[in-house]
């Protein structure tokens, strides 16, 4: 074995070396891509962030829809399709408000 080593010991360590390059190179690419993934998710993520008034506001909007389905879903009077109408007002002025 001893002798193997020392006559081979140069071709080993050879592809010892090729083998490490071939992998570093993988690596790069992988990493560039990662890298990429990153800066994307960075370029959603300012996109889809929203102040405390905005989130209030949305939360205001979903909060009102919702009640607005329910009077829809249940017997209807003359208080429900006042509230009703009332709702919709509020819901377009919200809206608004959050579009400036």
């Amino acid at each position: 074995m001893k002798k193997f080593l020392e006559k081979h010991f140069v071709t080993i360590v050879f592809v010892i070396l090729i083998f490490t390059f071939f992998r570093g190179c993988g690596d790069s690419r992988e990493m560039s891509a990662l890298k990429k993934e990153m800066i994307e998710l960075k370029d959603f993520s300012k996109e889809r962030t929203y102040t405390k008034e905005q989130l209030d506001l949305r939360l205001r909007i979903e909060g009102l829809k919702s009640e607005h389905r329910m009077i829809q879903a249940t017997d209807r009077k003359m208080f429900d399709l006042n509230r009703q109408t009332q709702i919709e007002k509020e819901l377009e002025s919200l809206q608004s408000e959050l579009i400036k």
